[in-house]
C-alpha cells in the first residue's frame, strides 16, 4: 500500500496516449468479477432448472452420472466466457463496448476537474507527462489516424483519469447525456497500489461537483451484481439503490433506467442514484 496525497492528484480527461494504460487498468480492475458473475448466473433457480433438463436429456446417451451433470455446465461456462467479456470491463454501459477512441480528448491542453482537497490544502497539484509504454508510439500512430466526428465524440462519452505525477492511479467512465440533467457513471476503477486512499471518492465527487454545475440534477452509477465492495461504496457516499423504495418516481425510473442484463435476462448490474 502507497500512501497518496489527494491535493497532488490531477484528474484529467484521457487521450489517445492513455488508452492502453487505461484499459490494463480496467482488466485489473475487473479481476473475477467475470467469474463472480457467472457463478451468479449459474446458482439462479431457472438457470439450474435447465441445467437438469440437459443432464437427465444426457444421462439417456452417457452412461455416466458424472457426465452428464458436469458437460451442460461446462458448455454453458464456455458460452457465458465467450459472451460475457466484451461488457464485464465497462458495466452499465448502453453500449455493447465502450468507444475508448471516440472518448479520448483531442484538446492540446487538458480538460481537467476541480479536485476539491487542493481548496482544503491550498495546494496545486504538478501536472507531468504520462508515462508512455515501450512499443506504444506505434500504437498511437495507427489510433491517430482513425478519424473521429463531432457526432461519435459526443455519443462515446468521457473518462476521466486520476493523474498523479504522470502516472494514472484510477479512471472513472461516464457515459455521454441521452436524458437531460440526468448522468450515468458505468465504472470506478483505482489501481491495487492506491485503493482505501480516497481516490475512488475523489473521482467520483469530483465528477458530481463538475455535473451539478453543468445543470445535472441526478447521477446513476452502474454497480456489477456481485460486488458488495461497490456497493458499499456508493452507499457511503450518499447514493441509493433503485427500487428499493416503493414510491412512483421510482416505478418511473426503473423503467428507463435499466441495469444490464446477461444470460436468461439476470441483471448484471444493481443500479444507484443520487440527486446532487
Amino acid at each position: 500500500m502507497v500512501k497518496l496525497e489527494l491535493d497532488q492528484v490531477v484528474i484529467r480527461r484521457m487521450k489517445e496516449e492513455d488508452i492502453e494504460v487505461v484499459k490494463a487498468l480496467i482488466k485489473e480492475g475487473c479481476e473475477g468479477t467475470e467469474n463472480r458473475l457467472i457463478l451468479h448466473i449459474l446458482t439462479r433457480p431457472f438457470c439450474l432448472f435447465i441445467l437438469a433438463v440437459f443432464s437427465s436429456v444426457l444421462r439417456c446417451l452417457v452412461h455416466s452420472f458424472v457426465l452428464a451433470l458436469a458437460i451442460p455446465v461446462f458448455l454453458l461456462i464456455v458460452f457465458l466466457k465467450i459472451t460475457m467479456p466484451r461488457s464485464t470491463g465497462v458495466l452499465g454501459s448502453s453500449k455493447p463496448y465502450w468507444d475508448y477512441v471516440g472518448s479520448s480528448y483531442k484538446g492540446k491542453q487538458d480538460e481537467t476537474l476541480q479536485n476539491l482537497y487542493c481548496r482544503i490544502s491550498g495546494k496545486t497539484p504538478v501536472t507531468k507527462k504520462p508515462r508512455r509504454r515501450i512499443g506504444a508510439k506505434d500504437r498511437d500512430k495507427d489510433m491517430s489516424a482513425e478519424k473521429i466526428t463531432p457526432e461519435r465524440e459526443q455519443a462515446a462519452g468521457h473518462v476521466w483519469l486520476g493523474d498523479c505525477e504522470g502516472e494514472v492511479l484510477g479512471c472513472i467512465f461516464r457515459e455521454s447525456e441521452t436524458r437531460p440533467g440526468v448522468r450515468r457513471i458505468c465504472r470506478v476503477v483505482t489501481s491495487c497500489w492506491y485503493r482505501r486512499e480516497g481516490l475512488g471518492r475523489l473521482l467520483v465527487q469530483s465528477l458530481e461537483q463538475r455535473e451539478r454545475e453543468t445543470g445535472a440534477h441526478r447521477v446513476y452509477a452502474h454497480v456489477p451484481y456481485p460486488s458488495k465492495l461497490g456497493e458499499a461504496f456508493f452507499k457511503k457516499l450518499g447514493y441509493l439503490q433503485l427500487g428499493e423504495e416503493n414510491n412512483e418516481e421510482d416505478s418511473d425510473e426503473i423503467n428507463l433506467e435499466t441495469p444490464e442484463r446477461g444470460f436468461l435476462g439476470y441483471p448484471l448490474t444493481k443500479v444507484f442514484y443520487k440527486d446532487l
